[in-house]
């Protein structure tokens, strides 16, 4: 096979001296027995994307080594200096449970260390939230956490947040990928200066702990809190090191772990996937459930900023929640609670993105205060906590299986949602209710809106123009009617344009550019198409909805709305 001369130009810039002997032979084998893996490797440089840069552990451009990684710790730690001329900088680095993840938290600590910045670095893994709460508690300039979430085996990534405690957002991000890129591999300074690399661990615990506590408990009662029976998975993942630890803080009693998932691994032995947004990676936390008649199942991704809530429908089989119902479940009790502590002072928040349920604009409104909703990633929420210093944040989520309570943390947050999720849930069995009939009665009253993700993976080159194509035929053929209603408005992120078809008026979307379309039925229908930032995936995303005048109902209007989607679905041949 003919290697490409743009591709051959970088091999041989990692054949020089400047790479270690072993990165050398393993591209010279490659040149020679797999020059398809070869052009994958090197075609392009990893990017950062919605949740930062994650990509497959290899050698080359587009892998995650300890020179890739080691070029973004040097380009950050000269944006750094020129940020902050004056100070002493402090970064802290954390890491979950993958392979690799923890000699390359070290390559990370080594390049800072060796630029003459102060380290503090996690002893062992630790969830992705606690870093971000490390972070201010710290009063570190920067924040690094090694971690792919939950992508397959043979992925890690690199997440850098920003003094803040929030991940990099515009113009930052750009602003230090210009100078990573500015960069040679031979600039890297790989010798550590190990005087300045601390070790953390209990200290930080403890006091991440605490702060999940005082933001996600709210009164409910000792006795509430002991007949709550909980189900909880780690799903081989890092939450194993914080939730069980919470749990038995906040009070409550009978928490019952898979123990064939609490071991961390990053093989994910016993799942496909270690998604908590795939149903099959609960199967042996809903087994235990049934098995001891549990109420409520809770599992989180390996970086433990995600969780799936199972708990028992109106007929009392488990049933898996979907990121947009919890997300309406812990942001309406959130509201509740504010409500009757009288803490509303008329500048309240909550967040939420472009691609999750519209619900959440009823329930801000019902409750008198403002949903900001932003592009997706929770680096988008922390952004408006940063933005608007003097309105104070609740809570909020998107759709994919992620959750803020308050500011402590700036980021997703499976530990305090976790505590959260437990807390409305011991409140509603004390009172004769369940979970899901909370959430049944939020439908209720203020509509019931049903979700729904279609998630297309294509792989490799092809598999990224075969994407970008889709989206052009979005753009340039845009649908004019899908299931019979007229499309009344198309959003178009990547060129800030709202366009009304009825009027074809175009109003600018203040939102900051992205590739993401969003179709506006004349029956509220939203549909919205989005490539993956960090993943070679492209997402469509429902919205539909319906009034529900009783519990009775659900099932009948359930079916209707499930039908048209199942409809519009055929008709854009997404099956």
């Amino acid at each position: 096979m003919h290697i490409p001369q743009n591709i051959l130009d970088k091999v041989n810039v990692w054949l020089t001296p400047t790479f270690d002997l072993q990165t050398r032979e393993e591209i010279e084998k490659m040149m020679t027995s797999s020059p398809k893996e070869l052009e994958e490797s090197f075609y392009k440089n990893l990017e950062f994307g919605t949740g930062g840069m994650r990509g497959i552990m290899g050698v080359g451009t587009n892998r995650i080594n300890k020179y890739t990684l080691g070029k973004n710790t040097q380009g950050i730690s000269n944006y750094l200096k020129h940020s902050f001329p004056k100070e002493a900088l402090k970064v802290v680095i954390a890491y979950d449970c993958r392979h690799n993840s923890d000699t390359l938290a070290k390559v990370v600590a080594d390049v800072f260390s060796a630029n003459g910045i102060k380290v503090f670095l996690f002893s062992d893994m630790r969830p992705t939230p606690e870093l971000s709460f490390a972070l201010k508690h710290l009063n570190c300039h920067a924040g690094i956490v090694l971690t792919a979430s939950h992508n397959p085996p043979e992925y890690n990534g690199y997440k850098v947040y920003w003094q803040d405690g929030g991940q990099l957002v515009p113009p930052q991000d750009e602003e230090i990928i210009e100078v990573i890129e500015a960069l040679a591999y031979d600039e890297i300074k790989f010798t550590a200066n190990e005087s300045l690399i601390e070790y953390i661990d209990i200290n930080i615990d403890e006091a991440f702990f605490t702060s999940t506590i005082e933001n996600a408990s709210f009164n409910t009662p000792k006795t509430a809190k002991e007949n709550l029976k909980i189900v909880y998975t780690s799903l081989h993942g890092t939450s194993i090191k914080a939730i069980p630890a919470v749990l038995a803080k906040a009070g409550y009693t009978d928490v019952n772990i898979v123990k064939e998932q609490a071991q961390p691994d990053g093989n994910f032995p016993t799942v496909k996937s270690p998604n908590p947004e795939e149903p099959e990676a609960l199967t042996m936390a809903l087994a235990l459930a049934d098995k001891i008649n549990a109420d409520i199942v809770i599992g989180t991704d390996p970086d433990s900023d995600r969780l799936g809530v199972a708990v028992r429908d109106t007929e009392g089989k488990m049933k898996l929640l979907n990121g947009n119902q919890t997300m309406v479940i812990m942001t309406a009790f959130l509201l509740e609670q504010w409500k009757r502590e009288e803490r509303f002072k008329g500048n309240e928040f909550i967040g939420s993105t472009i691609v999750s349920t519209p619900m959440m604009l009823e329930l801000a409104s019902a409750y008198g205060v403002e949903c900001k909703v932003g592009l997706t990633g929770f680096k988008w929420i922390a952004k408006f906590i940063k933005d608007f210093p003097n309105q104070k944040f609740v809570g909020g989520g998107e759709e994919s299986f992620g959750y803020m309570v308050g500011d402590a943390v700036r980021d997703k947050d499976a530990v305090a949602a976790t505590l959260l999720v437990c807390e409305i849930a011991a409140q509603a069995k004390s009172a004769g209710s369940t979970l899901y009939k909370e959430l049944l009665n939020l439908y209720v009253d203020f509509g019931f809106y049903k979700e729904y993700l279609i998630s297309i993976t294509k792989k490799g080159i092809e598999g990224a123009n075969e994407i970008k194509q889709m989206m052009v035929d979005l753009r340039e053929n845009p649908l004019k009617k899908i299931n019979g209603q007229r499309v009344v408005c198309i959003e178009d992120y990547d060129n800030s344009t709202a366009r009304n078809l009825m009027t074809e008026e175009i109003e600018l979307l203040e939102i900051p550019k992205s590739n993401v379309l969003i179709y506006y039925l004349e029956d509220g229908t939203k549909i919205c198409a989005r490539p993956s930032g960090t993943e070679p995936k492209i997402k469509f995303y429902f919205s539909v909805n319906n009034s529900l005048d009783s519990i009775e109902q659900f099932k009948n209007v359930e079916a209707i709305l499930d039908q048209k989607i199942a409809t519009i679905i055929a008709e854009m041949h997404l099956n």
